[in-house]
């Protein structure tokens, strides 16, 4: 049997069925939207990503995905129906204990970054510790996989620069989760289809995520020289190299060589 993003949408609607939750699909992005329709509060989950993981695991991808939209769904509204989970990016030499003995809940990343995790609602933002954690009743993994889900429905607010050939885009909505889209897999890859060079990301602030197109060896020199001016600007710096994206994230370390690099000065206000 092929799956559709139709099926795997329908097939969710009748696992997760309550009378408090109500269901949102838009065609056009393959998502479904899952809301409790008292606060309106919900998660958004893309069916596509859904799809590929039920190709290997079959039954078991779908279960994992009702699982997880169940307890976010009654753990969102048993604590506090305004607040969301969303990941956090930070470099390594951030503190990894919110005070002595109570460690925050943290992934590894990469060489150069770890995630966080925050509790984030219009009132109060908390970086989730493991003190926190046992007040909300929830696992490490359910914090994951929340963030997981809601990093993708940020919205993907992005300038385009054209500087000596080369194309940067730089994603920066200032709610305080720019760097987080680095994260957002979707994202990664359907950039990484619109790219015609070599594809590099970068994260030098929390304010701020690059996804640079190089289509000549400049650009590299370009996007070292552009990285370290955001990471000394930013308020909250967090690694001043880049990466470049195949199916993972690769640090690289860029050394600028002895010619002339055009001005930076990316419009990104």
């Amino acid at each position: 049997m092929k799956m559709t993003g139709k099926k795997m949408k329908e097939e969710l609607i009748r696992r997760l069925q309550r009378e408090d939750w109500v269901f949102h699909y838009d065609k056009e992005k393959e998502t479904l939207r899952i809301e409790d329709k008292h606060t309106q509060k919900g998660i958004t989950v893309t069916l596509g990503g859904i799809i590929a993981k039920w190709e290997m695991k079959k039954e078991e991808a779908i279960e994992e995905v009702v699982y997880y939209v169940e307890q976010a769904l009654l753990a969102m509204h048993r604590e506090d129906t305004e607040a969301k989970v969303l990941p956090v990016i930070r470099s390594t030499s951030f503190p990894l204990e919110a005070q002595e003995g109570n460690p925050f809940v943290t992934t590894e990343h990469t060489a150069e970054t770890r995630i966080y995790y925050a509790l984030d609602s219009e009132k109060t933002y908390r970086l989730i510790d493991q003190a926190l954690l046992q007040k909300l009743g929830w696992t490490m993994e359910q914090v994951r996989e929340m963030a997981r889900f809601n990093v993708r429905s940020l919205p993907k607010k992005v300038k385009q620069d054209e500087v000596a050939g080369n194309i940067f885009y730089f994603f920066r909505a200032n709610d305080g989760y720019d760097a987080s889209r680095i994260l957002d897999e979707s994202l990664l890859s359907d950039m990484k289809q619109q790219v015609i060079g070599d594809m590099a990301v970068a994260v030098p602030h929390q304010d701020v995520l690059i996804i640079a197109d190089v289509r000549n060896e400049v650009g590299y020199d370009i996007l070292a020289h552009m990285t370290m001016k955001f990471f000394a600007e930013g308020r909250v710096p967090i690694t001043s190299l880049s990466f470049i994206y195949e199916d993972e994230l690769e640090p690289i370390f860029i050394l600028g060589k002895n010619r002339v690099v055009p001005p930076v000065k990316p419009n990104v206000e």
